[in-house]
């Protein structure tokens, strides 16, 4: 299949930045035609259906305040949304001992406190100093870069329980190892989210709020303005540009266009053929993005009894395949979800089993949070997404040491006539929902301006 006209823009990735941007330049009387790999919309937000009734988030599920462009999709497509339930005890498994508690940090030891709010401040001091839109010319830039996140754990954290709930925290977070982020892009990441409080909280947090019938509804909604727009199962293999026009190989078909958006995450990015070559600094950029490793796991009941006993169905814990929980439980409640996250190299060890051997491994964990009830659950599903074909890791993109500093620039400078968005192109919530949104849009705006 060739596609004889030539087409103002071609957008590659239906997840939330490419459907922001093929909708953008739809509105604006282009001709745009938007490729998905996938046989659905929404990338790394994927809502999956258990019955007619029953569903889970898959990816992507949360949004809170300062993420207006979401909040403002979600009011247009009149999709409701509801708050994460947070309400009584949470627990902590620490030195292999369960201990209860409320509110954001544990109660434990009073050095172990003051040194986890010593090095939390700390990091948001820093990261109130960063260049969001040019990290790389932020003051100290190299500096920053040159170390890892862990390197500055190392030299904040002075007692065993502040570093265990500190990287639990943070891990969660960033969903990689302290030793596999750049500080530089630590920093740029805290700061792009608002501050560490904000990101780690659920109440006036980052997780504060969930979409009744799951996030992946409002892409669907989006897909639907867009239907004559869409061909799904179209993975991009090949772009070539030639003159004022670039042509998208996909194995179905070729297709032409005066400019091409890539919305896909760097590794998918990286695996196209492009012609003529990427940028040696584009090229080396992508290689040092690799995504985040987490898998998530989640026990549906017939009803969230923890609640019941007092709990938030939130928990920190040091041992095992899992270092957080949350209630995931439905806004009517009419189930009971427990979710637990996998993460970075506990993530990577998960890996390893497949999800039949993952099941008896994440139940005993939420067993011993929870108690008896917690084993035995109607449904257990989880997801790993560094198996997804078309992510190869989650929640996004981050920098390695160096990668800022000596390559930063390329991030979203155009090649050619093509165009770069995706989450990790956006200096406001990067990694987030909110931050696809942002760079679909900023994209449009390159691309109107030219």
């Amino acid at each position: 299949m060739e596609n004889k006209e030539l087409l103002d823009a071609i957008v590659i990735g239906a997840g939330y930045a490419g459907l922001t941007a093929a909708r953008l330049l739809k509105d604006a009387g282009k001709t745009v035609l938007l490729l998905e790999a996938r046989d659905r919309v929404g990338g790394r937000v994927h809502t999956h259906y258990i019955d007619n009734q029953l569903y889970v988030d898959l990816g992507g599920q949360w949004i809170g305040p300062t993420q207006d462009k979401i909040y403002a999709l979600a009011q247009e497509m009149k999709v409701n949304t509801f708050k994460t339930y947070n309400e009584g005890k949470n627990v902590l498994v620490l030195n292999n001992k369960r201990r209860e508690y409320t509110g954001l940090i544990p109660t434990i030891d009073l050095p172990s406190l003051l040194n986890i709010d010593f090095v939390l401040k700390k990091l948001d001091r820093l990261a109130q100093k960063i260049d969001l839109t040019h990290p790389w010319r932020s003051v100290h830039a190299k500096d920053l870069d040159r170390q890892t996140l862990a390197t500055f754990l190392r030299n904040n954290i002075y007692f065993s329980h502040a570093q265990k709930i500190i990287e639990a925290g943070l891990e969660t977070l960033f969903a990689c190892s302290p030793s596999e982020i750049s500080l530089l892009h630590a920093l740029f990441y805290i700061k792009s989210g608002t501050n560490l409080n904000v990101l780690l909280n659920v109440e006036n947090g980052a997780q504060q709020d969930r979409f009744v019938g799951g996030a992946q509804l409002i892409a669907n909604k989006l897909a639907e303005i867009l239907k004559e727009n869409i061909l799904l199962s179209q993975a991009v293999h090949k772009i070539k540009q030639d003159g004022g026009t670039v042509e998208v190989f996909t194995e179905k078909g070729i297709f032409s266009a005066k400019k091409v958006i890539v919305a896909v995450p760097p590794p998918m990015a990286q695996r196209i053929y492009y012609e003529p070559f990427l940028p040696a600094q584009r090229a080396q950029l992508l290689q040092r993005m690799p995504m985040g490793t987490v898998i998530k796991c989640m026990a549906i009941y017939e009803k969230p009894f923890w609640r019941e006993q007092g709990y938030s169905g939130q928990a920190i814990l040091e041992e095992g395949y899992i270092q957080v929980t949350f209630d995931n439980s439905p806004s009517d409640a009419q189930h009971g979800i427990l979710l637990g996250f996998s993460l970075a190299d506990k993530a990577k060890q998960l890996m390893g089993f497949s999800q039949e051997e993952r099941k008896p491994l994440v139940l005993n964990t939420f067993k011993r949070l929870f108690g008896e009830k917690a084993a035995n659950p109607l449904y257990y599903i989880d997801k790993c997404w560094a198996e997804e074909e078309w992510s190869r890791g989650c929640y996004v993109g981050y920098m390695t040491t160096g990668a800022w500093t000596s390559l930063g620039e390329a991030l979203a400078k155009p090649f050619g006539n093509i165009h770069w968005a995706g989450t990790e192109t956006s200096p406001i919530w990067n990694g987030y929902i909110e931050g696809a949104i942002r760079s679909g849009e900023r994209v449009v705006k390159e691309i109107l301006a030219t």
